[in-house]
């Protein structure tokens, strides 16, 4: 079953952002979604945490070229420490283990792969593992699924493959939830990429949840700072979405850009986090009174 709370999201921000020169009132945006203002507001603030009209700010270009400035130095410094210390990857809760090169030119031969289609807080999406870990997260509507087992499979050419969700709903319970202590729900990735990919991949998991960075950025903080079209092409196979962060990384003049899943799949994922992350600091600050 599809998650169409998410997809009214969606579809509220591409209405919003096909008609931002006319300022859309919120009874015009819950009207195109089909609910009443009311209930729409509500829907929204449920799945944000914050309103409608708050959740847009975080989506403007002024907006991005802030955060974009504050989130170097955090990304470069974070980067930094990350690559001395390989074993404390960003959050602390993501480990990237790359399949070995026999592994790689046999193309998965001998593994089994697990997989299942789940909902979460960005639509329907398809998780497969492996008993070493995640190796592919797509988010996938109901008529992408083929489109994403085919992907999958040219991937992983000699591997097994099995649908178990039941198998696939533990990894899951502990994805898409941002209130849960971090160190409570570690998350190994079986990874199969080159070693540039991966090192852009790694790379990304340095950006900061609400903090983004430019494809620039990425290419200087590993080293190639005249690879950025390289580093947007990694970026753009990236294997696992969300918990790989590929939708932080944004153009260095503010604009969203493209991305793997959809526009305003990324859009939604960066204006979410900004709520989130907006939400835990007034939490923060209110602890101290």
């Amino acid at each position: 079953m599809e998650n169409f709370d998410y997809y009214r999201v969606e579809k509220a921000i591409q209405y919003i952002e096909a008609n931002y020169k006319s300022q859309p009132s919120l009874e015009e945006i819950a009207d195109h979604v089909c609910l009443s203002p009311f209930h729409f507001q509500r829907l929204f603030k449920d799945w944000a945490g914050v309103s409608p009209k708050k959740f847009i700010q975080f989506l403007t270009l002024e907006y991005a070229k802030k955060v974009l400035s504050d989130s170097q130095s955090v990304f470069e410094a974070s980067f930094q420490s990350g690559l001395s210390a390989p074993s404390r990857l960003h959050d602390l809760f993501v480990n990237i283990e790359a399949v070995t090169p026999g592994e790689y030119r046999t193309s998965g031969e001998g593994l089994k792969i697990y997989y299942g289609f789940h909902r979460s807080t960005f639509g329907s999406y398809m998780l497969a593992v492996t008993e070493r870990g995640i190796c592919a997260l797509h988010f996938a509507a109901e008529n992408e699924k083929q489109r994403y087992m085919d992907i999958l499979k040219n991937q992983w050419t000699y591997a097994v493959f099995e649908e178990n969700p039941v198998y696939t709903n533990t990894y899951h319970e502990r994805l898409f939830k941002a209130d849960q202590d971090l160190g409570q729900r570690k998350i190994t990735l079986l990874i199969k990429g080159t070693n540039f990919q991966l090192k852009v991949w790694k790379a990304l998991l340095q950006i900061p949840p609400g903090s983004l960075a430019s494809y620039d950025s990425v290419a200087k903080a590993i080293g190639k700072p005249a690879a950025s079209r390289a580093v947007g092409s990694a970026i753009g196979a990236n294997p696992v979405g969300f918990i790989i962060p590929c939708h932080r990384v944004i153009n260095k003049i503010g604009a969203i850009g493209q991305y793997r899943w959809g526009s305003p799949r990324k859009k939604a994922m960066i204006g979410w986090e900004a709520a989130q992350l907006q939400e835990a600091l007034r939490h923060k600050e209110t602890q101290r009174f």
